[in-house]
């Protein structure tokens, strides 16, 4: 965790309050200069105070703030010191191709680490939910050009939301499932998505599943994994998806997946590609626990 220092003479003619909004003046300054996400500012005070009002500091955000007198032979000095912590910001980006597994993975590494997670392949699943409802022609990027900015994306909790509509229930449709791929291949619907994704990773300790976040999303990633099974286990993960609403049999979603394989890994803007210094699992024969730990094993130095 990085660590920031602000040093200041105090007056003693200020009152607590006075004190308390220099303290959020100059950490303000800094934040604002260093673009940093605050964890906790340790405080240090001459030996005449004991106390800052805390209140002032609440427009940081939800921090944390350890108080504590100044260790000197002057009694009379007016020295004050922050120590200002920067949160510790790490990414997971988790590729692999369809039904592999890897929104079930991240939303469950998440949890157990406490960060937040972005499902990206929702957001193109939205995108393409959007473009069918409104009867845009898939086969032409213009006319979908000419719809993307009336799209706006945003999330509630859990759920993403396409122009204030709520969609989460609405994206395993079959007519979804077919064309997500195609409406993915766009560049103008993949700058729109990334830069979408590049900006709420920036500031957050996140992971993100796709097909290119190793590659082009979040290449500087401090972790990267790409998930893969056979076609055959894909299928009937999907048959057995309680969230899919398919209809489709079995074997007409293993040849989807092998279609989807096809044209993701074969687009030519971001295709479906492991990154170099990503570690490659094969869940083919594995449990979701067993996945998940073993990429706990690496992110914890085990492995």
């Amino acid at each position: 965790m990085k660590e920031l220092r602000i040093d200041f003479e105090d007056n003693k003619d200020n009152d607590i309050d006075t004190l308390s909004k220099e303290i959020l003046l100059r950490v303000k300054e800094l934040k604002e200069n260093r673009n940093i996400d605050i964890e906790a500012l340790i405080i240090s005070l001459p030996s005449y105070r004991t106390i800052i009002n805390e209140e002032i500091l609440e427009s940081l955000g939800d921090i944390d703030i350890f108080v504590s007198n100044a260790m000197s032979e002057k009694e009379d000095t007016n020295k004050v010191t922050v120590i200002v912590k920067e949160k510790e910001i790490f990414r997971i980006a988790l590729d692999g191709p369809s039904a592999s597994g890897k929104s079930t993975i991240a939303k469950i590494l998440s949890g157990i680490l406490g960060i937040k997670y972005l499902d990206t392949g929702a957001m193109y699943r939205a995108i393409t939910y959007y473009l069918t409802k409104n009867n845009a022609n898939l086969e032409c990027e213009k006319d979908i050009d000419s719809k993307l900015n009336d799209i706006n994306i945003s999330y509630l909790k859990e759920d993403i939301l396409i122009n204030e509509e709520v969609v989460t229930d609405k994206l395993r449709t079959d007519i979804i499932n077919k064309n997500v791929s195609l409406v993915s291949s766009y560049s103008s619907v993949r700058e729109k998505l990334v830069n979408i994704q590049r900006d709420i990773a920036r500031k957050n300790s996140i992971i993100l599943d796709g097909r290119d976040i190793g590659t082009v999303v979040l290449p500087n990633a401090e972790y990267k994994f790409f998930l893969i099974a056979s076609a055959e286990e894909r299928a009937k993960r999907r048959l057995n998806d309680n969230e899919s609403k398919s209809n489709y049999s079995y074997e007409k979603i293993l040849e989807d997946i092998k279609r989807r394989d096809y044209l993701d890994s074969t687009r030519k803007i971001s295709p479906l590609k492991k990154a170099e210094n990503a570690i490659e699992i094969d869940s083919t024969n594995m449990t979701i626990n067993e996945v998940v730990e073993n990429i706990l094993e690496y992110i914890r130095g085990i492995k």
